[in-house]
């Protein structure tokens, strides 16, 4: 099990200024000397400022090996309650565990099985972030090098990657790459970082927040048959689109679910179920879809085994609903129905597809929330789907929690020490508005990219010939 501890040399952001050289600093005072004089060959002396570089003790990481983990700093850090079980919960409880940030997870969840995690994730720009949280290798993890687009005939309209440009076994090891994981897997690896269960309080259903005595939240928890209450300097909600934290503090009238007209079927099939295992698009590096302006179908490596689909088309939220509310059975007739007729290997892989591994549901996702909404949340916030879910149309959703996740755990460790006096203000004005701030205005673009891509992949601007990536603004 690898230790870690935070960088001193960075103080944990993973990023130094460098000094501003001598000869750099006698320049600039004589150029605003001749500036102050009146020179007229000078207009405007911009802020000698430093340059901001990579910090090559951690790697950028902000965390260093250790012989022991950092003990909990109950004294200077608040102690934060975070609830909800999925990926931005476990990233959020890494990142304090390195961080020697006191930390307790809550989930109503039984147990870490409890409960089917079956779609794959991609990790674009976060396939980085997970490095610092101590993840620098992925064992479950692959990597594309293809991406093609066909029509129903199977002609390809559209191709990229670095594989149609470069020679693969010449390429810069430091090259980054879309990394596909199954989202369990993603789990196992965060829970291997956590490994200290006494932290995870399973089996606890949220039911109340109030403020109590000085300046903690107060959480009362269906436990079994009984209730349960916790205290905590701070409340993380990373509960979900349905987040039962967000339902408490604001109800369902601000910012409600929005649907997005389109429902999703997922699956997963074992490769080796298949007649025609050697087709090209199967070898584990490739990632295809077919469109037709109407259904769209993607599949992604899933493990080297298997492959997962994501069968999309509009739909009516009543029908959506009754749809999923039928079961796998109705859900896996409804795509072959679909597809019946669409290129191999389509047809033979949702015919294969066992039931227990296909889901659906329709797809939702909520306006950003602002100003004053905010400001009633005391010390708690919300992270990942709880404060702003979007489609999965942009493969986001794993990347944006595990952002979220980092930047409150270094945010906490750089405006929540010694000498911040964080138990006699409030947390929302030391550390919060701006955190929140930052977050939302990286999301919000993601959350509207996200919406704008349901219309365009499943309309005939999908159909273009071209190579370049669908859904980004046709």
């Amino acid at each position: 099990m690898n230790k870690f501890k935070p960088c001193t040399k960075c103080e944990w952001r993973g990023k130094i200024k460098l000094t501003i050289w001598k000869r750099a600093r006698r320049r600039y005072a004589r150029y605003l000397r001749k500036l102050e004089e009146g020179y007229t060959g000078i207009t405007q002396l911009k802020p000698l400022t430093p340059q901001i570089d990579i910090c090559l003790q951690c790697a950028g990481s902000g965390l260093v090996s250790s012989e022991s983990r950092p003990e909990v700093n109950i004294k200077d850090y608040p102690h934060i309650a975070i609830v909800g079980g999925g990926i931005g919960w476990m990233a959020l409880a890494a990142a304090c565990l390195h961080r020697g940030i006191p930390y307790t997870l809550y989930e109503r969840d039984k147990s870490f099985d409890a409960r089917s995690q079956g779609y794959g994730l991609t990790l674009q720009q976060a396939s980085k972030a997970i490095e610092w949280l101590g993840i620098y290798r992925l064992e479950n993890g692959l990597t594309s090098s293809r991406h093609v687009v066909h029509d129903i005939a199977g002609k390809i309209i559209g191709e990229w990657g670095v594989r149609n440009f470069v020679d693969i076994e010449k390429e810069k090891p430091t090259k980054r790459r879309n990394i596909h994981i199954s989202r369990q897997a993603l789990r196992d690896e965060l829970k291997k970082q956590i490994h200290n269960d006494k932290n995870i309080k399973w089996g606890h259903c949220l039911k109340n927040l109030s403020d109590s005595s000085e300046w903690q939240i107060e959480l009362e928890f269906q436990v079994d048959d009984y209730k349960k209450v916790a205290r905590a300097d701070l409340v993380v909600g990373a509960d979900g689109i349905r987040s039962s934290v967000r339902s408490l503090l604001i109800g369902e009238d601000i910012s409600p679910l929005r649907y997005l007209g389109c429902i999703v079927i997922l699956g997963i099939c074992p490769l080796d179920a298949l007649s025609n295992r050697e087709n090209l698009l199967l070898d584990s590096a490739t990632v295809f879809q077919t469109v037709n302006g109407h259904e769209r179908i993607y599949m992604m490596p899933y493990d080297t085994n298997t492959i997962m689909w994501q069968l999309s088309f509009p739909v009516s939220e009543k029908d959506a609903k009754e749809l999923s509310k039928n079961g796998s059975e109705a859900l896996k007739q409804e795509a072959i129905d679909r597809l019946w007729d669409w290129h191999s290997p389509i047809p033979d892989i949702l015919q294969v597809t066992d039931t227990s591994r296909i889901s659906g549901y329709p797809i939702y996702d909520r306006e950003i929330l602002e100003g004053e909404a905010l400001k009633n949340f005391w010390n708690i916030t919300l992270l990942w789907d709880a404060m702003h879910p979007m489609s999965p149309f942009k493969g986001q959703w794993a990347n944006q929690a595990l952002l979220d996740a980092l930047d409150l755990a270094r945010d906490i460790t750089t405006k929540c020490g010694p000498d911040s006096r964080w138990r006699e203000k409030w947390l929302r004005e030391i550390l919060l508005e701006d955190f929140e701030k930052r977050m939302l205005e990286r999301s919000a673009l993601k959350v509207r990219d996200s919406a704008e891509a349901v219309k365009l992949l499943h309309s005939d601007a999908v159909l273009h010939d071209g190579d370049s990536p669908r859904g980004r603004g046709i």
